[in-house]
């Protein structure tokens, strides 16, 4: 089966230093700095989603969303991983489920140059022979276009959609995939009320749970 996952929330926790880069663009603009949750709620549609809402939050004028958006992603690029954790159990269940034989695609909202880099930095490049970022087509998550080209570029047959999140929810509906949801990562509603085949707090789980919706 190919196993296609989101990465932010998901895979890595990297809410703080996302934060960090709004925060210093803010300092930069005199500008108090926004709390942790805050930023962590913002977290899901992408980049530029998130700047929008960060603008709306500090009453900064919409005509300088794109501006501000470039300067949050080179700051962001300048130290993207500064912060960021990858989630305990993450590496060994990929390994597993590699073993398994099971292909790993990796589909995020982040732009795909940054996803690039920072899945190099924590060393979990080698596991994603494709990654489908925010900017790689011309729409991204929950359209179901990002997935379903992870799951093209793989090579096609039955897929899975890992992720924390109401958009990643979404997004596997809409590609008709099951979906595991990852509970300790950024989702804003409660477990129950979003769609999933089954829910894991624990990635030495996931493979179990996998291997179950193979039997």
């Amino acid at each position: 089966m190919i196993l296609i996952f989101d990465l932010d929330g998901t895979l890595i926790d990297s809410a703080p230093d996302i934060a960090a880069a709004v925060n210093q663009v803010l300092h930069e603009e005199g500008l108090a700095p926004l709390d942790l949750p805050t930023v962590t709620g913002f977290v899901g549609n992408g980049l530029p989603k998130l700047v929008e809402r960060v603008m709306a939050a500090c009453a900064l004028p919409s005509a300088r969303h794109q501006e501000l958006t470039a300067r949050v992603l080179r700051q962001y690029e300048a130290e993207p991983s500064a912060r960021t954790r990858v989630y305990p159990g993450v590496v060994q269940a990929l390994k597993d489920l590699q073993v398994a034989g099971h292909e790993l695609a990796l589909c995020t909202n982040k732009p795909e140059a940054p996803a690039r880099a920072i899945l190099q930095q924590l060393g979990l490049d080698s596991f994603f022979p494709v990654v489908i970022g925010g900017d790689t087509l011309s729409v991204n998550k929950p359209n179901p276009a990002p997935a379903l080209a992870a799951q093209a570029q793989m090579g096609g047959g039955p897929a899975a959609f890992i992720g924390d999140s109401e958009v990643d929810a979404a997004t596997a509906k809409a590609a008709a995939m099951p979906f595991y949801l990852f509970t300790e990562g950024y989702r804003k509603s409660p477990v129950d009320q979003l769609p999933h085949h089954a829910a894991f707090a624990d990635f030495a789980n996931l493979p179990s749970l996998i291997g179950q919706t193979e039997a």
